[in-house]
């Protein structure tokens, strides 16, 4: 009995032994803004950041799935959440969940661990196996419009690996075309048509849509949005598709994955997960 009790655990040690020293799978970039302050009509703004379970839960599939993150924003600060999104409802209703996620996104923002797009940019961002862009409202502020958020999406493109965004997340593609700055405020003009050179043009793609869009609009007691991302989008030339309202779903396009709002975070996830496998093995 004693001699099988050590044998058992000199397999545990053994086995706990090599998961620890096991290389990573790759390591994945996690783009975020940095920006908090949401500019809205008539000169106003609204506090936002990004959604705890947007980044939180594919967050913690890939480590556990054996890839390393390494989270970017444009700045090299860090990114805040969106307090909204602290709740049980965004986890199945459970708090420990929320709980147990939480911790794994503030273990993602120790000191250091923040990088700039500059910084990756000048390294090269070749090292990446992967690119992922959880939502909120907060990409709206600054990666839509931001040339080097561009630039990072090219080489992801270019070089077939795999890019996943969710909710609010991919608006920041429109950020890889000649002058997103100019789309964007022919988007707010309503004058948009086509993006020019738009490396996403004709993928299928998906976004938070128009009607949960009017449902956070609403909320805003009175104050409108300067227009809803999931219209620029298709103006820009993405193949829009989506599901009904507040429900799970994503769309698979070449290397680009998309999610269309909070409740889309495990089927993503997974998407990703399985994308970034298979490219691995391809490898």
């Amino acid at each position: 009995m004693k001699n099988t009790l050590k044998a058992l655990l000199a397999s545990l040690l053994l086995a706990t032994s090599a998961a620890a020293s096991a290389a990573p799978k790759g390591e994945i970039l996690v783009l975020l803004s940095s920006e908090t302050a949401l500019s809205l009509q008539g000169g106003k703004s609204l506090t936002t950041g990004f959604y705890q379970n947007e980044l939180g839960v594919p967050a913690s599939a890939l480590l556990e799935a054996g890839y390393t993150l390494t989270p970017v924003t444009p700045r090299g600060n860090r990114p805040v959440a969106d307090k909204s999104s602290v709740d049980p409802q965004y986890f199945g209703g459970d708090p420990q969940a929320m709980a147990r996620i939480g911790a794994v996104v503030d273990s993602l923002f120790g000191v250091g661990k923040v990088l700039s797009l500059k910084e990756v940019l000048q390294s090269g961002p070749e090292r990446y196996a992967g690119l992922f862009i959880p939502g909120g409202h907060a990409p709206l502020i600054d990666l839509a419009t931001d040339p080097e958020v561009g630039t990072l999406l090219r080489h992801f493109h270019d070089n077939h690996k795999p890019t996943a965004a969710i909710c609010h997340g991919p608006i920041a593609l429109l950020a890889a075309q000649g002058d997103p700055a100019e789309f964007e405020q022919s988007v707010i003009a309503g004058k948009a048509d086509g993006a020019r050179e738009w490396i996403y043009d004709g993928y299928r793609m998906t976004i938070f849509s128009d009607e949960e869009e009017a449902v956070f609009e609403a909320s805003l007691k009175g104050d409108r949005l300067r227009y809803y991302p999931a219209q620029a989008m298709a103006r820009a030339g993405g193949k829009m598709q989506f599901v009904a309202p507040w429900q799970p779903g994503v769309v698979v396009d070449r290397e680009l994955i998309t999610g269309q709002n909070p409740f889309s975070d495990h089927v993503l996830a997974s998407a990703f997960i399985a994308a970034l496998d298979k490219r691995t093995e391809a490898n």
